[in-house]
């Protein structure tokens, strides 16, 4: 039975519900189970023993929305200033041109920074499947988490309306449903994985009321809830969905995904920017979650959350990076500070406090994801999901009074000395261990190269100013 023991932390910062810190503490795991926790516990070997002198330890950070395909249309110039609608139209485009060997490489790179940067769970919305692709794609996804050893919710996303039936993406990058509903079928029983301490754990999700049709909606409403999975997919992001549901459908979004069976406790909405006082009310009442990706709506100028509303409503929130083309890093650790900020410019005194924002990144992710039971804080029957900071760096000099808000409110490059997932050390020293980082980024860009210039070819548009040396 493998075995881990962390011992002699600076401090163990568990993020339990009484907010328990061990100075000095010890943290021992077997498999991927934490068996004890603080000060002078009964362990005092292990099958990996990391002395953690000086370091802070925190539970893993967990992603809740993200499009890891995205990663391989960062820094567009075409796409860098313009809001949703505008930007999906252009990088659609792009996306048509995408491989499964693109999907994969592209998912090594955005898990690989999600685990760089703290993240231990990562949930995925993949809903792009061009004409003509061969090849199951969420698999790539799949199979790139396992070798870099996160812990996976990919969501089976998907598109129906394309433009011809008056949706936003084109033809080209959309699907009959009965096709959809039959891939989505063979993810949830080749992957979903139902045990506490699951690798891969897998969703339903329809990608937006404006790409996919109400029937689409409909059924997969019906195959996630007898298949007992839960279902993902965006809604209330920005101003220009409210118009097209209330021109297209006669109502709000919400109400939208009520009619349509999408509301409930196995529910979570990606942004959720434009929810009334009534609605965020219902949501409450009701379960459903919300993934907040703070970079991604400033960066598309989509708004702004009504975070401490929907908090003292009850409603479930965490933290997502979103598509790193719309932020264009997958940092959670970053995320985690963007949400400090930003509510803290728009609410003053009463935006998130820096603890706050860490248990967004924490726990309340994990009540988003219905994983709490496992992820989120670490607690004696919890996962040994946790990442460690080297607090004797430079950037951490004169900060050292508040160990949980530190690395939201200080530190320069946001990568962690150390990750660990279910017990397994998956970054040392700020780098990933399963893959030759350098060789995969060479391999990433060239990927990303030929499909911007292969769309270049076929639209007559420099999707780039400049080429790469």
């Amino acid at each position: 039975m493998a075995s881990i023991l962390i011992k002699n932390a600076r401090n163990i910062i568990t993020m339990d519900a009484d907010k328990n810190q061990f100075p000095g503490g010890s943290l021992y795991a077997e498999e991927q189970e934490i068996k004890a926790l603080g000060v002078n516990i009964p362990y005092e070997t292990a099958d990996v023993i990391i002395d953690a002198r000086g370091k802070n330890v925190y539970p893993g950070f967990i992603n809740t929305h993200h499009h890891l395909y995205q990663t391989f249309t960062r820094n567009i110039p075409w796409a860098q200033d313009c809001e949703l609608f505008d930007w999906l139209i252009t990088l659609y485009e792009i996306w048509r041109e995408m491989q499964p060997q693109d999907v994969y490489l592209s998912a090594l790179v955005g898990l690989g920074e999600l685990l760089k940067t703290g993240c231990t769970t990562a949930s995925d919305h993949f809903y792009c499947f061009p004409n003509g692709i061969h090849g199951e794609l969420i698999d790539e996804e799949i199979r790139a988490a396992r070798e870099l050893g996160i812990r996976f919710y990919p969501t089976r996303g998907s598109m129906d309306l394309g433009r011809s039936a008056g949706g936003l993406p084109p033809d080209e990058v959309v699907q009959p449903i009965d096709v959809i509903l039959k891939d989505t079928q063979r993810v949830i029983e080749a992957y979903h994985d139902r045990s506490k301490f699951a690798m891969t754990r897998v969703g339903v999700a329809p990608c937006s009321p404006f790409s996919v049709s109400e029937e689409l909606l409909r059924q997969s409403a019906l195959l996630a809830r007898r298949s007992q999975v839960r279902m993902h997919t965006h809604l209330a992001e920005t101003m220009d969905e409210e118009h097209f549901c209330l021109e297209k459908k006669g109502m709000r979004p919400l109400e939208y995904m009520e009619k349509t069976g999408w509301v409930g406790n196995d529910v979570w909405f990606a942004h959720g920017i434009y929810f009334n006082d009534a609605e965020i009310l219902r949501m409450g009442s009701c379960g459903c979650g919300v993934a907040h990706c703070p970079s991604s709506n400033m960066k598309l100028s989509s708004g702004v959350l009504p975070i401490r509303k929907m908090l003292n409503r009850g409603v479930k929130v965490g933290l997502g990076v979103d598509g790193s083309a719309s932020n264009d890093a997958s940092n959670l650790l970053g995320e985690v500070r963007q949400s400090y900020l930003l509510h803290k410019l728009t609410s003053g005194a009463q935006g998130l406090t820096a603890h706050e924002s860490m248990w967004l990144g924490t726990v309340g992710s994990s009540r988003v994801l219905g994983w709490e039971d496992a992820i989120g804080s670490l607690e004696v029957g919890k996962a040994a999901d946790f990442f460690l900071i080297d607090t004797r760096r430079l950037d951490f000099a004169g900060a050292l009074f508040d160990d949980t808000a530190l690395p939201v409110v200080a530190g320069i490059s946001q990568i962690v000395d150390m990750t660990v997932v279910g017990g397994k050390v998956v970054v040392k020293d700020g780098r990933l261990v399963h893959i030759h980082e350098e060789r995969i980024a060479e391999a990433a860009q060239s990927a990303a190269a030929r499909m911007i210039e292969t769309a270049s070819r076929r639209t007559g548009i420099a999707y780039r100013k400049h080429r790469s040396r």
